[in-house]
């Protein structure tokens, strides 16, 4: 096993990454920026090394910085986490060609999937279905038309390098599609510096659902169920739970050969995750995104699954803990999403000082990954998202009230977070019975939401 592995990555996937090594008995290496150096994750490691200024492209998006913390510390392998560099191929390659073992798939792999164009490519080679849209690249607005006025509105422009919500665009008519095409391109060039783009139709509403994916170097290939993403605001994921209750036995066998196969087909190695729509009966294949995942966690609770630990196993050279017969489903999990916003003022951010805080604990099935701890200062320059509570029941009735108690327990005081909002979406009713679907959010909860308070 490897001796020391670096995490290029901060917050709860950092320490999320230090513990799981710190399990396998492998020392850490943690990198921070400036504005992290009290942050939790450079405490846990065994080494922290300052890796540039509080802005992430000189710090965790800083390449060069990044790997010489990981020649100076002997680092054997570094751990991406999520966001960041974690879908970055270049930074893949660099990290092979000084001989520092990647924990994720190949440059190769990534090049392929990461585009998503690309991507829709395979998937239709591997008989997974796809959503009906454009062959390739679509270059300019006159094409973008052509296509959209064949497939009907409304369709969605996508950028090829997109995620994030960035580069996408819903229209529902020729007359708005010329605009909203240059302006999708623009912010996909300046966010991704790829301004490719590619057209879908839209399939909604829907349920978004996401199939979690292993592969070793052995060819061994398994699924690990599904994830029901469905509910999001702005494209960003609120709450995520395992498994969907819109999906039955049979059609959930189904979705979990497609992914599988998939990740076959490109011959997938360590953690990935298929994603589809899924809408009357019918899935299709969305992206890949070839990392771990932030919800990552309801997964390992109704598989009791370590996916770190097999992230970095599976680096090492080792085959799968288990094959596909020996995975057992069992119960429901769930998982909430904690960010240090103020859903009463359009969700904007409250970075500040947490003077007090309480964490939920207590009873089996209950889980709460943060870097947050009292007098902790949450800085203004990163994502938002500060904790994940994530429960697991019997039944998807005893996760809802574990849920709700433990939304209950949770107090940050100095800074605003968006917990009692989760509070109120969990106990709403479509929630509690499962009729809900990707337009939920948006256009149903949120129009005639209102702060209660505890």
């Amino acid at each position: 096993m490897f001796n020391k592995i670096l995490i290029a990555n901060r917050g709860e996937i950092a320490v999320r990454v230090i513990r799981a090594a710190r399990e396998l008995g492998i020392q850490t290496v943690a990198v921070y920026s400036e504005a992290d150096k009290d942050a939790l994750h450079t405490q846990l490691a065994d080494e922290a090394v300052c890796i540039g200024p509080a802005k992430a492209a000189d710090s965790y998006l800083n390449i060069t910085n990044i790997l010489s913390a990981a020649l100076a510390t002997k680092a054997e392998a570094i751990h991406p986490g999520f966001g960041f560099l974690s879908e970055n191929s270049r930074f893949v390659t660099m990290c092979e060609e000084l001989n520092i073992k990647f924990i994720g798939p190949s440059a190769e792999i990534m090049d392929k999937m990461g585009d998503k164009i690309n991507a829709r490519a395979e998937m239709i080679k591997a008989g997974v279905p796809v959503i009906p849209g454009s062959d390739g690249e679509v270059q300019t607005v006159e094409e973008a038309l052509e296509i959209a006025n064949e497939i009907g509105y409304p369709v969605m422009l996508k950028a090829s390098a997109g995620g994030g919500g960035k580069g996408i665009r819903k229209v529902t008519s020729s007359a708005e599609l010329p605009s909203l095409f240059t302006n999708a391109q623009q912010e996909a060039k300046a966010a991704f510096g790829n301004g490719a783009m590619y057209i879908e139709k839209v399939i909604y509403p829907a349920r978004h659902i996401e199939v979690q994916i292993l592969g070793d170097s052995f060819g061994n290939v398994i699924h690990l169920g599904e994830r029901d993403c469905s509910l999001q605001r702005n494209n960003q994921k609120v709450l995520e739970e395992s498994p969907s209750v819109a999906i039955g036995a049979t059609k959930r066998a189904e979705l979990g050969e497609a992914a599988r196969k998939a990740a076959e087909h490109v011959g997938y190695e360590n953690a990935g995750t298929i994603e589809f729509l899924f809408q009357d009966g019918n899935f299709y294949f969305m992206e890949m995104n070839t990392r771990v995942q932030v919800e990552h966690p309801v997964t390992e609770f109704v598989t009791g699954v370590d996916i770190v630990k097999e992230q970095i196993r599976i680096a090492f050279g080792e085959k799968l803990s288990k094959m596909q017969d020996e995975i057992e489903f069992t119960g429901h999990a769930i998982e909430c999403r904690i960010n240090a916003e103020n859903p009463a003022f359009h969700f904007a951010p409250s970075p500040g000082k947490v003077e007090e805080l309480f964490l939920p604990s207590g009873g089996p099935g209950l889980r709460v990954d943060s870097a947050m701890y009292q007098g902790y200062t949450i800085p203004p320059f990163y994502d938002s998202m500060i904790a994940k509570i994530i429960v697991h029941g019997e039944n998807r009735f005893d996760a809802l009230m574990k849920m709700q108690r433990a939304l209950y327990e949770m107090e940050v005081e100095g800074v605003v977070t968006n917990t009692e909002f989760q509070m109120d979406l969990i106990a709403d009713q479509n929630i509690i019975t499962g009729d809900y679907d990707t337009s939920f959010l948006m256009e149903k909860f949120l129009p005639n939401w209102k702060p209660q308070g505890k």
